[in-house]
């Protein structure tokens, strides 16, 4: 354990204006608290706060973060309070560790919500203060280095997988790569303990077969810079146990076939020296095809700049190379934490990373806990591309994003009503893939609205949280206009016409809090119609009491989005002029068939709801079998005719190949049945279709 006097050694190396007399007084104010408190190694508690503060000096962080480590888990873990701590240390230290301290005592039901509701009060006291980040993940990296000293495998499991979800890609996203690979190695090491021991065998065989191997080829490639001018200094290491088990697994190779697993690093001078030190390596050693990455013209979101390039070495083994400057390694190894290094301070962090404002965003979308930590993992865990708007704004998106990610980047009003998008200055499907500096036109809309088929395709943690935010209060809209439809058919079986006052009663009986609770319940069949009925009018859904309408109305669906207020059935495809009955089942909804339908013989699960579409519908979609001849152009026909009927193909699938014919399955989209007529009668009537017949 650092003693007090090696910690102000530390400080005062790099900090000779740090305010001593606060560091001591927090020494000796967290030896107080924690007392006679141990660790499950049997170490005194204090001796885990001093070596996260350790931690922080290798980073030359000021002297307030270094107090903040000293202190945080004195709130926590002893008598300590938050105004003992603002009286002695001031506003800036309380602040600090009251965003370092967890949630250890919130009352919530499962685990994932405490880790959910440490996470969200972590992340609003980060963008605050970006030091509340570098304590917490020395923190967690001391905790790690300490892991193996906790008794229970399932806790040691817990705290390793946590590290690996959360704590990990943190690290990684504000550039510290020397904690994010330490903090993986580690967990890797609890998690997977039988690939861990097989890759750190095989890594010492390496090592007793090549002997000095890394040292020779690292002395090559200097050699080689020396003699074309460049001064250099060459790094050689062995990428560590996490990254290779990663890309045996990605790559589905064994660890023989994994030729990349040795890394160098040329620091040189000058961004000209980089570009230069890149070509001359070029010249002596072939690269590989598409290992290739300039990460100095365009940075990582996280600040990282180096370029990297993959080469084949003389051992006839492939090597991977990055080239940087001092400062960019620094940066490289430190991240955001540099900034204190080069006296830019929290500022200059803050504004360089602005995917922490994504992360606050997102915690004010995500509806439960268990999408706050999904939202959180994917914003912080994928690789990134880079896009441009048309003025030349930079966006960067996870790998895999699409024009609605990239909408919602830019800003939440334009993904929300994004209708289209121009790609390199051609009309893309919204669910296209992006690559690297594509340049991104969104078409807009006022009248757009996200749409659920979004989330499909969308990968973003930030637009998966905007679109379910919406077609959730589009769901409960809908919901209760569809119970109120509903309850409008109840009503009219009562024996005598309704109050405004049972209704009031109504609610109390049925334990809801409002009318809206009630209409949603019915929609849902959360409480059935007889229940309904004998909540609103007592005695009313006796045999006797029931007194159905003489002609009882069919609930139109007049207004209702299909997948959202009611489910189109997928067995029969009604579309508007087609008899239609509703299946209503506890907690699903409606799911709508046509009467005729074979499948509602499935439904005595369920309550029947008479249906009819109303008017001005919008249409739906009729899945069709025809069977054409098997010759050039009997497709184009096909399509021709409904096109010129305005019909559009969602699908098409061939059903079987009979010699001279074929049968294909189609889903088209139409107005309402006579559409529909009109279209089959088409195509009965041209040569080349022997019958079409709606499924």
């Amino acid at each position: 354990m650092l003693r007090q006097y090696e910690l102000l050694e530390k400080v005062r190396s790099y900090d000779p204006d740090a305010d001593e007399a606060m560091i001591n007084r927090a020494y000796v104010f967290s030896m107080q608290k924690h007392g006679t408190q141990k660790r499950a190694s049997g170490d005194p508690y204090f001796s885990h706060p001093i070596e996260v503060a350790g931690i922080l000096t290798d980073l030359r962080l000021d002297d307030e973060t270094i107090v903040t480590a000293i202190l945080h888990d004195t709130i926590e873990d002893t008598v300590a309070t938050p105004e003992e701590i603002e009286k002695t240390f001031g506003k800036n230290v309380a602040r600090l560790v009251d965003g370092v301290t967890k949630l250890s005592k919130i009352e919530a039901q499962t685990e994932s919500q405490r880790a959910a509701e440490n996470l969200r009060k972590f992340l609003l006291a980060m963008s605050g203060d970006i030091r509340v980040l570098l304590v917490k993940l020395a923190d967690r990296l001391h905790n790690m280095r300490t892991l193996h000293h906790i008794r229970s495998e399932e806790k040691r499991r817990r705290i390793a997988r946590e590290t690996m979800d959360i704590y990990a890609p943190l690290a990684e996203r504000i550039g510290m790569y020397e904690f994010m690979t330490e903090m993986q190695t580690l967990a890797f090491r609890e998690l997977e303990p039988d690939a861990y021991e097989s890759i750190t065998k095989r890594l010492e065989q390496l090592h007793r077969g090549g002997g000095d191997l890394i040292e020779r080829i690292g002395r090559g490639i200097k050699a080689h810079l020396e003699a074309h001018g460049v001064e250099a200094e060459v790094q050689g290491r062995e990428k560590h146990p996490y990254s290779i088990w990663r890309k045996m697994a990605e790559r589905h190779v064994s660890f023989e076939q994994l030729s990349d697993i040795m890394a160098f690093r040329a620091i040189v001078g000058s961004i000209d020296e980089c570009y230069r030190t890149l070509g001359l390596i070029h010249q002596r050693w072939p690269m590989v095809p598409g290992r290739f990455k300039d990460f100095i013209s365009t940075p990582k979101r996280n600040g990282y700049r180096s370029l990297h390039t993959t080469v084949i070495h003389d051992e006839k083994m492939r090597i991977e190379i990055q080239i940087r400057t001092a400062e960019m390694h620094a940066r490289a190894e430190h991240g955001l934490a540099a900034h204190w290094a080069y006296k830019e301070g929290k500022d200059a962090a803050r504004t360089q990373h602005p995917w922490i404002t994504d992360l606050i965003e997102i915690l004010d979308h995500a509806a439960s806990a268990e999408e706050l930590l999904e939202h959180t993992r994917m914003a912080m865990y994928q690789d990134r591309i880079f896009a441009f708007t048309p003025k030349g704004e930079l966006i960067q998106l996870p790998k895999g994003a699409t024009p609605v990610d990239f909408a919602y980047a830019v800003h939440t009003d334009l993904g929300d009503q994004t209708v289209g998008a121009k790609v390199n200055g051609r009309v893309m499907p919204l669910r296209t893939p992006l690559e690297n500096g594509d340049q991104v036109e969104i078409l807009v809309s006022k009248a757009q609205h996200p749409q659920p088929a979004w989330l499909n395709f969308v990968v973003t943690g930030k637009a998966k949280a905007k679109i379910r935010r919406f077609v959730k209060s589009k769901e409960r809209e809908e919901r209760i206009a569809l119970g109120r439809k509903i309850f409008d058919e109840i009503v009219q079986r009562l024996p005598a016409p309704l109050g405004w006052e049972a209704i009031a009663e109504a609610l109390k009986r049925l334990h809801l809090h409002d009318d809206d609770a009630l209409m949603e319940a019915i929609a849902l069949k959360r409480v059935d119609d007889v229940q309904v009925m004998e909540a609103l009018m007592p005695g009313s859904a006796s045999t006797d009491g029931i007194k159905p309408p003489p002609q009882r109305r069919a609930i139109s669906i007049k207004g209702l989005t299909p997948g959202v207020a009611f489910d189109l059935a997928e067995c029969c495809h009604p579309i508007p002029g087609d008899r239609i009955v509703g299946l209503r089942r506890e907690g699903e909804g409606i799911e709508v068939h046509m009467i005729g339908c074979e499948r509602l013989a499935d439904g005595v699960d369920a309550d029947w709801v008479d249906l009819a579409w109303g008017d001005e519908t919008d249409g739906g979609t009729a899945r069709l079998a025809t069977v054409i001849k098997n010759e050039p152009g009997s497709l184009a026909v096909i399509a021709t005719i409904l096109g010129s009927h305005g019909a559009n193909i969602v699908s098409m699938e061939q059903a079987s190949r009979d010699g001279a014919f074929h049968t294909f399955h189609l889903d088209i989209e139409v107005h309402d049945l006579p559409h529909l007529m009109r279209i089959l009668a088409a195509l009965r009537a041209t040569d080349v279709v022997s019958t079409a017949e709606r499924l």
